[in-house]
């Protein structure tokens, strides 16, 4: 992640250019991997089904090696020592950390409840309405880690802010993941696998911060910062590379329910789609009530909104399985994840005026 601010308003007509192109285009190539991964689930049953196979202890092997290259990199950029930072923005850490754990979850669950298991109920599989819900619960309880680095630039967001907000994220994420997904799971009446929740956490999370920090502090030993970050250059396409082909993997198993049933997906998004403008605005216009600064509010606002879709999918296939409905639901905030986060960028910067305003009176 570099450190340098963007001229204010420098992306502000096309937020896009300051991203990869894997970045720019993940929607694109998460589309591919819909058209490739249902192929190949349906001409080579057999071979996926001998992929799914590979477990231990409830855990696919394939896609435990995937996961940990899609999270690693990510958490190599985050730098702990940042924590010290919090003080600095008080209200703004407060105000996210407010949206992420006491407001999102919760506010994704009652979505969820309205529209697939009351709403929807009808359009959509009757064995699969509490995997839905399961895999929304799971898509909102974790903030998301790495791609608010980009929402945070294009937004010219304080960049001290979005690292030290992130680290304190990934801090609780540690200790809260758990609790809060196996409370909101039982407050849905969906039965909650204890030991391979548990066992998630200590694989997709613990583990692997453990790892992303020694890695971090080698490579800062070896060459610096500059070291650092043309190692991160190098593995951001191999995080990017390993989500695609987790995708690929998870829809040559959900294919042939796809087909079926392509509204799965529209509908899926609904709720979704509601959670991220309701609570990017909750916590912007938390953020101006409070005070504080246009470059904390909009990625606070952005931090507040984006899930940790990774973690999700990983935690999904693991309880659930790949065949689930909670891994498919998880997937479709990876679709709409780019499109939709590019809207928020676009309108906090288009009401930075409006916002400033509020904090001269």
């Amino acid at each position: 992640m570099s450190e340098q601010r963007s001229q204010p308003g420098s992306e502000a007509a096309d937020p896009a250019q300051g991203m990869s192109v894997f970045e720019r285009y993940l929607t694109i190539w998460v589309a591919l991997c819909i058209v490739v991964g249902i192929s190949l689930g349906h001409f080579l049953p057999g071979l996926f089904q001998s992929v799914g196979s590979l477990e231990v202890a409830q855990v696919n092997l394939p896609v435990a090696v995937l996961i940990w290259l899609m999270i690693i990199p990510m958490l190599v950029k985050i730098d702990f020592a940042a924590l010290t930072e919090v003080r600095r923005h008080w209200r703004g850490i407060g105000v996210t950390l407010f949206v992420n754990w006491a407001v999102k979850p919760f506010s994704m669950a009652l979505l969820g409840w309205l529209f697939i298991a009351t709403l929807f109920r009808d359009w959509l599989p009757a064995d699969q309405i509490d995997a839905y819900l399961a895999g929304l619960i799971l898509l909102a309880a974790a903030p998301c880690t790495a791609m608010v680095f980009v929402w945070s630039n294009l937004s010219d967001g304080e960049p001290h802010f979005t690292l030290s907000q992130v680290a304190l994220n990934d801090v609780i994420m540690v200790f809260a993941f758990a609790p809060l997904v196996g409370l909101l799971l039982g407050l849905a009446s969906i039965s909650v696998p204890w030991e391979t929740l548990l066992l998630s956490v200590g694989l997709y999370i613990v583990v692997p911060v453990i790892l992303a920090q020694m890695l971090r502090r080698y490579w800062l030993a070896r060459g610096g910062q500059a070291r650092l970050d043309d190692v991160l250059s190098v593995l951001q396409p191999v995080s990017i590379v390993a989500l695609l082909a987790t995708l690929v993997l998870l829809f040559a198993f959900q294919g042939e329910q796809i087909v079926r049933q392509p509204l799965i997906i529209a509908l899926l998004a609904v709720p979704i789609l509601i959670q991220v403008y309701f609570n990017s605005a909750l916590a912007y216009l938390l953020n101006r009530w409070s005070g504080e600064a246009h470059c904390v509010a909009a990625p606070s606002a952005l931090i507040g909104a984006s899930n940790f879709f990774e973690l999700a999918v990983a935690a999904a296939i693991a309880l659930f399985g790949f065949e689930s409905g909670a891994a498919l639901a998880t997937v479709v905030g990876v679709l709409i994840e780019v499109p939709v986060m590019l809207s928020v960028v676009r309108i906090v910067n288009a009401t930075k005026p409006w916002y400033e305003r509020g904090l001269a009176r």
